[in-house]
C-alpha cells in the first residue's frame, strides 16, 4: 500500500492489487512525460508537469473520486500548524507546542517562587525584589521597621547631641572667610555626611542579611517569620559586622592613603596646594573605593547562604562578579536611584514638616541658617525611617537575587534550586560542582 498522506502520487487509490478491468494501480501508472493511453481517465484531469511530493496542492474545483481521501494541505511557515494532539503543533506534552508554535524557543523556565530559574534581566531582578516584599509584606516589613527604628534613633541622637555643633556651614556662606575656617567648615559637613552614612550603610547590611533568608525562601515559594528569619542569621551575625569592620577599614585606609599626598603638603606650609592634592586624592581613593564595594557586593548574601566566613564570602563575591562588574555596579545603581526616589517622595514632606515646626521655620532650614532642633530630627526621622520600611527591601532583595542571578549564570544553581522546590524534572539532575 501507498497511501502516505502528501507523498502519494496525484490521484492514486489506497489499493494492492491491479484495478478492475486489467488496469494497474494508479501509483504504476506512466510516467508524466508520456503519453497518456486512456485520454478520458483521472490522468487527464492533471498537468504532465507535477510538482515534487509533499508540495503540491489541489486545483481548484477539481472533482474528488468517490472514497478517495483528500490531500492535506502544505505545512505553513515555520511548522506552526496544528496537526494533531501530541503533534508539535498541537497540544500534548508540555513543550511541544512551544516548539511546533514558528520555533519559538524552548518552554519556558519553571518559576516555583518570585524569579524564573534562569539567568534573570534586569528587570526581572527588580520585579521578584517587588514580588518577595509584597508577598512576604508582615515580614520584610517587620524587620524593615525593626532596623530603621534603630538606626535613626541612633542617628537623631549623634545629631542632636555630637554632631549639631560642628555642622555649621556659615564658613561656606561668607565671602570673607578664610581657607582655614573653609576647610574646616567642609570637614565638619563632611564629617556629618560619613557619620550619617556610616550608620545607614551598617543598617542596610543587617536588614540585608536579615532578607536574605527571606528573599531565598521566596525564589522557592516558600514563607518564612522574622523570628525562623532571626535564628537563621543570629549564628552568622558576629562575622556579618566583622566583614562590615574590615569593608570599612579598606575604605578609611584607601582615603587615608589618597589624602596623606596632600596632608603632608599642606603641613609643609603650600596649604593652598596641598588642599588640591587632598581633594584629587579623596576622588582617586573614592574611585577606587568603589571599585571594590562593588566587587564585594555580594559578600554578605554568600556569608548569610552559604555559611561561610568572611574571606571565604569576599573571595566568593570576587569570584562571582568577575566579568560582570558593570552590569553587577549598573543594576544596583538603578536600585539605588529607584528606592532614593520612593524614599525622597516619603521624606521630602517630613522634612518640611520639620522644619515649618522648628524655630526657624521653613524660611530659615531653605536659608542654612542656625542648626537643625529635636523638633526637625524627630519628624523627619520618622519619615526615614517610613522610607527605610520600603528601600530596604527593594535594595536587600536585589543584592540577593543578583547574587542568585551570578551564580545560575556560572554554577547552574536553577538545578539545586529546583530539586530544593521539589519540581518534577528536577531530582534526578546531576549536581553541578562548584566553581
Amino acid at each position: 500500500m501507498n497511501d502516505t498522506p502528501g507523498w502519494a502520487s496525484p490521484g492514486s487509490a489506497p489499493s494492492d492489487g491491479p484495478q478492475p478491468g486489467g488496469h494497474p494501480p494508479a501509483d504504476q501508472a506512466q510516467p508524466a512525460d508520456q503519453p497518456d493511453q486512456n485520454p478520458h481517465g483521472p490522468a487527464a484531469k492533471w498537468s504532465p508537469v507535477q510538482p515534487p511530493p509533499g508540495q503540491w496542492s489541489a486545483p481548484t474545483g477539481a472533482p474528488q473520486q468517490p472514497g478517495q481521501t483528500p490531500p492535506p494541505p502544505p505545512p505553513g511557515p515555520g511548522w506552526g500548524a496544528p496537526q494533531h494532539p501530541g503533534g508539535y503543533g498541537g497540544p500534548g506534552p508540555a513543550g511541544y507546542g512551544a516548539w511546533g508554535a514558528g520555533w519559538g524557543g524552548p518552554p519556558p523556565a519553571a518559576k516555583p517562587g518570585v524569579i524564573p530559574l534562569r539567568p534573570l534581566g534586569v528587570g526581572e531582578i527588580l520585579d521578584g525584589a517587588v514580588s518577595a516584599m509584597r508577598t512576604h509584606w508582615r515580614t520584610v516589613l517587620g524587620i524593615s521597621l525593626t532596623v530603621a527604628v534603630v538606626i535613626e534613633v541612633v542617628t537623631v541622637l549623634l545629631r542632636g547631641l555630637v554632631l549639631n555643633d560642628r555642622a555649621s556651614t556659615d564658613a561656606l556662606d561668607d565671602p570673607s572667610a578664610t581657607l582655614s575656617e573653609i576647610t574646616r567648615a567642609m570637614g565638619d559637613v563632611m564629617l556629618d555626611s560619613a557619620v550619617v552614612s556610616l550608620i545607614q550603610m551598617i543598617g542596610m547590611v543587617i536588614a540585608t542579611a536579615l532578607l536574605t533568608t527571606v528573599t531565598s525562601r521566596a525564589v522557592l515559594g516558600r514563607s518564612v517569620t522574622a523570628r525562623e528569619a532571626w535564628q537563621d542569621a543570629r549564628p552568622q551575625l558576629p562575622r556579618l559586622f566583622g566583614l562590615i569592620f574590615l569593608l570599612l577599614l579598606i575604605a578609611v585606609g584607601l582615603g587615608a592613603v589618597g589624602a596623606l599626598p596632600g596632608i603632608l603638603l599642606a603641613v609643609s606650609g603650600q596649604v593652598e596646594a596641598g588642599a588640591g592634592l587632598i581633594v584629587l586624592g579623596g576622588l582617586g581613593a573614592g574611585v577606587v573605593a568603589l571599585w571594590l564595594l562593588i566587587r564585594f557586593s555580594l559578600a554578605s548574601p554568600a556569608l548569610m547562604l552559604e555559611k561561610q566566613g568572611i574571606g571565604k564570602s569576599m573571595s566568593r563575591s570576587v569570584k562571582l562578579v568577575r566579568g560582570s562588574w558593570w552590569r553587577v555596579f549598573g543594576i544596583q545603581l538603578l536600585a539605588m536611584i529607584i528606592a532614593n526616589i520612593v524614599a525622597a517622595i516619603i521624606v521630602v514632606p517630613f522634612t518640611l514638616l520639620g522644619a515649618a515646626s522648628s524655630g526657624d521655620g521653613i524660611s530659615g532650614f531653605v536659608n542654612s541658617s542656625g542648626s537643625p532642633g529635636w523638633a526637625f530630627l524627630i519628624i523627619s526621622g520618622v519619615g526615614a525611617v517610613i522610607g527605610s520600611m520600603i528601600t530596604f527591601p527593594i535594595t536587600a532583595g536585589v543584592t540577593v537575587l543578583l547574587y542568585i542571578d551570578q551564580r545560575i549564570r556560572r554554577e547552574a544553581l536553577d538545578l539545586e534550586l529546583g530539586r530544593a522546590a521539589g519540581l518534577p524534572g528536577y531530582d534526578t539532575s546531576p549536581t553541578t560542582p562548584r566553581s
